[in-house]
């Protein structure tokens, strides 16, 4: 059972794809625009507006490791963002390219930090008293749904035998 219709066409997802980036690009220039390095504003009691840079991977893996990280992350998201546009435009199920096409969009709007500015901009900061979860972006938000919707579909997708004969016969 698909939820997004028979019509939605490969050039759709992969324009949702990039209108995520150009969104993810465009906080981040706002938070570049309108805070300084390692400001932060408290918003409500559990979440902060920060203007952090991370060099590294999720969780700022590989972020002081000198600088071949940047090329190196630059590397994967290029090879997984070319994944992932053949993905979207040979996959039959709706769902699971809708979900590549959020992953991509998180993906480029990363890429084009590491390649432009040699870090990624992060400016969610959430946390409960002392512990804060590390800061992070809209890409990485639309990178976690779309695995989330992923997965979801993997596990709880149609489960009808795609291998029947079109007799109805197995």
């Amino acid at each position: 059972m698909s939820i997004f219709g028979k019509h939605l066409s490969p050039y759709a997802m992969l324009s949702i794809s990039g209108l995520l980036a150009v969104s993810d690009q465009a906080v981040k220039w706002l938070v570049q625009q309108s805070m300084a390095y390692g400001e932060s504003i408290s918003v409500t009691s559990f979440f902060n507006w920060v203007h952090v840079w991370n060099t590294g991977a999720a969780f700022s893996l590989f972020a002081n490791d000198g600088g071949w990280q940047r090329y190196f992350l630059i590397g994967i998201a290029v090879v997984v963002s070319i994944v992932l546009i053949v993905l979207i435009r040979t996959n039959r199920n709706k769902e699971e390219a809708i979900a590549y096409s959020l992953i991509l969009g998180g993906a480029t709007g990363n890429l084009i930090d590491r390649i432009f500015r040699g870090y990624v901009v992060d400016s969610f900061d959430f946390y409960w008293r002392s512990w804060h979860w590390p800061a992070f972006n809209l890409a990485d938000v639309v990178i976690v749904l779309g695995a989330l919707l992923f997965i979801s579909v993997s596990l709880l997708g149609d489960k009808t035998n795609n291998n029947a004969e079109p007799d109805g016969s197995d």
